[in-house]
């Protein structure tokens, strides 16, 4: 492995306020369309399942409720370990201290990754992307899920903050490395305007963040995401 591939690329958000994190993650998704998008490929039940990215483990219990084995891989090393709590009571679970483009993981192993908004984010994710047809048993199916800057509410917010991201340029990314793209809407459902407020604030810079909160009222935010899969 090259000594580029040995450095994790930090993450802003979960990185710098893991609590805040914590509450976008109660607030995505309410009505598990995400969840659904992938049942509708490839259900987990019965499998033997990785988590790239898994962070502070938080999707770990759910997939672990129906899962043979789950494995979590996270390369911060503060997330890992507030991962490794939170499964702590499970003896089909792990979190292991590791890289996307490095997985301690066995050669095809795995039935069904789990990939949300970590890592895979178009060109320069080569070098995951030749450990994922590694670490995949035949027949398996890798999920990677990514923000769809095309539209919706915060699509619309995240054009505006990375304008030099071209959505349509990393969509042919995908399509030329065999990804089947699902276009799914969700929603961001918050319980108070102080979470939404404290989400927004370690997404978006200051000036963003100011603007976005000065005109959007309310709790909920409608939100696109694009579901990423491919069969090995």
């Amino acid at each position: 492995m090259s000594p580029e591939q040995h450095q994790a690329i930090p993450s802003p958000n979960i990185w710098g306020d893991p609590d805040a994190y914590e509450i976008e993650n109660l607030a995505v998704d309410p009505d598990g369309a995400i969840w659904a998008a992938m049942r509708a490929v490839r259900d987990w039940r019965g499998t033997r399942v990785l988590d790239i990215g898994c962070g502070t483990g938080f999707h770990l219990p759910y997939l672990a409720s129906t899962a043979t084995y789950v494995i979590g891989v996270e390369p911060h090393l503060p997330l890992y370990e507030v991962a490794t709590e939170r499964i702590s009571g499970l003896d089909h679970a792990e979190v292991r201290h590791g890289l996307a483009q490095g997985l301690p993981v066995e050669d095809h192993s795995i039935d069904v990754v789990h990939n949300r908004w970590a890592y895979f984010f178009g060109p320069g994710c080569e070098p995951g992307l030749r450990e994922l047809e590694r670490v995949m048993a035949p027949g398996g199916v890798a999920f990677l899920i990514d923000n769809d800057a095309t539209r919706s509410t915060f699509g619309r917010w995240f054009r505006d903050a990375w304008p030099d991201v071209d959505a349509f340029a990393v969509q042919r990314f995908w399509d030329r490395n065999g990804f089947t793209t699902v276009p799914v809407m969700m929603r961001w459902s918050f319980e108070s305007r102080a979470d939404l407020e404290r989400v927004v604030r370690i997404e978006f810079k200051p000036e963003q963040s100011d603007r976005i909160l000065a005109e959007h009222d309310g709790l909920e935010v409608d939100y696109a995401v694009a579901v990423r899969w491919r069969r090995y």
